[in-house]
């Protein structure tokens, strides 16, 4: 499968703090050799949903000291963006020092292929933007690195338009018209398609070639549908621990890194290998929107408590389970008191032997 990665040189340029003048197109090389010219065969372009995600913000972190800045307190690990060259996205959880999932983000590197990460686009829930600018300061002390808001750009999923499919190796193909600043392969699963960075005022349709603007909503139940945790309210802040919250799964983490914040615990539950709950997608007999975000699922064969509600939207939800009842039919309240069904799967994504 090739993975490829479209950077407008000039506008990364001028992320990059670069005075190149021109506007040229890069393609990034993938790990199964170069793609193919996006100029050729604009009829094997994947039909593509695109939805803008304004829940979502992004900061620009520059500097010589990015990538060690970043290294101590991220759960990934920022060399693999500066050893691998097809890599230009990396998803992380930042933690707590007791090892609780603070925030979920995904970095994008706009460096020139041939040198240091020295800076990046970090994308957050945007409802908790000035939280983690403020967590990024209070580790900033002597680093050579620089955290600025970047409200002019706009993030962008793009989904092929067949929801149960993934990608098959098809890359969105750019318009005669313009070029996204940043396009790259969701870091998360192949079930995610894509993300792209445009100017906040560009329209894909003008951007790419087959590109269908929908609701964000729509986004939204996918990533419940397939169960993949996305934002603060998914992943509450404090609360919410890495492991059980699939972060492996999502290729979110390191565990042959150095130190970074929240580590100890992280790393001790994973060589005991003993991961009990897990966030699952859930399929609800009435709408999610309706429920109580933290109501108790119960077991309706064992009788016993099985876990909570995180989200729901439509008849999708997510809730972290003990795993010895995933196969249940579980029971929470409604706000109307009436019980409500809610039955958890295994995603297929997932590796086989994930819940062994």
């Amino acid at each position: 499968m090739r993975a490829g990665v479209l950077i407008r040189a000039g506008v990364a340029g001028r992320l990059c703090g670069l005075s190149r003048p021109a506007v040229t197109l890069r393609w990034i090389r993938s790990s199964s050799g170069p793609p193919e010219n996006p100029a050729r065969d604009q009829s094997a372009a994947a039909p593509l949903r695109c939805f803008r995600l304004p829940g979502r913000s992004l900061l620009h972190i520059r500097g010589p000291d990015t990538c060690a800045y970043l290294q101590g307190i991220i759960t990934n690990d920022m060399n693999l963006l500066q050893e691998e060259e097809e890599r230009r996205a990396l998803y992380a959880h930042m933690l707590n020092v007791q090892g609780r999932t603070l925030y979920d983000i995904i970095i994008y590197s706009v460096r020139e292929p041939s040198g240091d990460p020295v800076e990046v686009l970090l994308e957050c829930d945007g409802s908790v933007l000035d939280s983690v600018t403020r967590h990024l300061k209070v580790y900033k002390i002597r680093r050579r690195v620089t955290v600025t808001p970047r409200s002019d750009l706009a993030l962008w999923a793009l989904l092929p338009r067949d929801a149960g499919s993934a990608r098959d190796g098809s890359q969105p193909r750019p318009t005669a018209a313009g070029r996204p600043l940043v396009l790259v392969p969701d870091p998360r699963t192949d079930l995610m398609g894509w993300r792209m960075i445009t100017g906040s005022s560009e329209n894909p349709a003008e951007l790419l070639t087959d590109c269908e603007n929908r609701e964000t909503e729509e986004y939204q139940q996918h990533r419940y549908t397939i169960g993949l945790p996305e934002g603060v309210a998914d992943l509450p802040p404090g609360d919410a621990l890495p492991l059980e919250s699939n972060l492996v799964f999502m290729n979110g983490i390191s565990f042959s890194k150095g130190c970074y914040i929240g580590q100890e615990l992280t790393a001790r539950t994973h060589h005991t290998g003993v991961v009990r709950k897990r966030l699952l997608p859930l399929s609800l007999s009435a709408a999610g929107d309706a429920l109580l975000p933290g109501g108790a699922l119960d077991s309706t064969a064992a009788g016993k408590p099985a876990g909570k509600l995180r989200a729901g939207l439509g008849r999708q939800g997510l809730g972290l389970v003990r795993l010895a009842h995933a196969n249940d039919t579980l029971t929470l309240k409604s706000s109307s008191s009436t019980p409500v069904t809610a039955r958890a799967s295994i995603p297929d994504w997932w590796p086989k032997d994930a819940t062994k």
